[in-house]
């Protein structure tokens, strides 16, 4: 794969014929490996297995899944089992419901002989409106950014959790689009990236920051309370996997205890998101399903010579997915449609 210097290009996942081709993100960063999906059974393997991750990218991977699943058999029977499938994958993230209520709305009501073609009309649909929305939410968190560094009168020290980058989307990225944007535009931000474990996907951050030539620092997920207590954060930005109605936000565990430590520190907490993010039908954060996964997560990390048991098989532990953070700490949701104070969800519902 070509370097790309900034992420215009989406290399995440591209069609191959009658196939989807993805970078495999659980070789990252050590090793850039691509796999194949070619029917529905690979596009959900690579879903739950998080192959594929990240809001956005799920939901783009799911559309490719019904796709895939058309190509096979396009009967409304194979219709309804690929839409349960791909449904029962990844529970928090709302983006996957998302695409694959577009994709039941696509191709209802067409006859078998059309639903391939449409099926793929539509996810290729979505893959580009992920790519143009990425980009306004670029836009308007770098009017945000610009601001802020005019008034410090030197380069921002940005904070950020998990990855929610170009790896997470089809292009661009959520909280790190206003971050590639500033430096296209010459602002020189400086990024203070968490480890966000147990699966390190702030390696991923590290790794796309250092490709397109950010600036950046990786850091214990449990020293950042402490770099913002030293002021050496300006702000914080964070994606988000699914907001609820009234602005409290499910994201990767850790997001909890950095707004916690923003509030006490005077450190504005943006989280940047695509309106497909905000479930209107979620009315509060304490009702978004959090995913807990495998224990096998905590007690083994992943590194270059592969795996390493950190604590005994036998050893109990708890690994959820995500945590809510209350709309109350967060200074404004970075959207396509600009930013909007949590209180204000509801002037973004979209009109039925």
């Amino acid at each position: 794969m070509s370097t790309p210097l900034l992420p215009q290009a989406a290399a995440t996942l591209a069609r191959a014929g009658d196939a989807v081709r993805v970078l495999d993100q659980t070789a990252l960063p050590h090793a850039e490996h691509y796999a194949t999906l070619a029917t529905l059974d690979d596009a959900a393997a690579a879903i739950r297995s998080m192959r594929v991750r990240g809001a956005p990218l799920i939901g783009a991977t799911a559309a490719a899944g019904v796709a895939l699943a058309m190509q096979a058999d396009a009967g409304d029977a194979a219709l309804a089992h690929a839409l349960d499938v791909l449904a029962r994958t990844r529970p928090t993230a709302v983006n996957l419901h998302w695409a694959l209520a577009r994709m039941r709305k696509r191709l209802t009501g067409l006859a078998a002989a059309e639903r391939s073609t449409a099926a793929w009309d539509e996810t290729l649909s979505i893959w580009a409106a992920d790519a143009a929305c990425n980009h306004a939410i670029g836009g308007h968190g770098l009017a945000l950014l610009t601001a802020m560094a005019e008034r410090h009168g030197r380069p921002l020290n940005i904070m950020t959790h998990c990855n929610a980058g170009w790896l997470a989307t089809v292009a661009w990225g959520t909280a790190l689009a206003p971050v590639y944007m500033a430096q296209l535009q010459g602002l020189r931000p400086h990024v203070w990236v968490s480890e966000t474990r147990p699966r390190n996907q702030g390696l991923l951050t590290a790794w796309e920051l250092r490709r397109a030539g950010v600036a950046h620092t990786l850091l214990a997920d449990n020293a950042c309370g402490q770099i913002m207590a030293q002021g050496q954060v300006d702000v914080v930005i964070v994606g988000a996997d699914r907001i609820a109605a009234n602005g409290d936000v499910a994201n990767k565990v850790g997001t909890l205890l950095k707004a916690l430590a923003a509030q006490a520190c005077g450190v504005p907490f943006y989280v940047a998101a695509p309106r497909s993010t905000i479930d209107f039908a979620c009315p509060r954060g304490a009702d978004i399903p959090i995913e807990k996964r495998d224990a096998e997560e905590v007690r083994v990390v992943q590194g270059m010579q592969g795996a390493c048991r950190i604590a005994p098989q036998d050893t109990a532990c708890a690994n959820p997915a995500f945590d809510v953070t209350p709309a109350a700490l967060i200074a404004g949701i970075i959207t396509e449609q600009g930013v909007l104070p949590p209180a204000q969800l509801a002037g973004a519902r979209p009109q039925s």
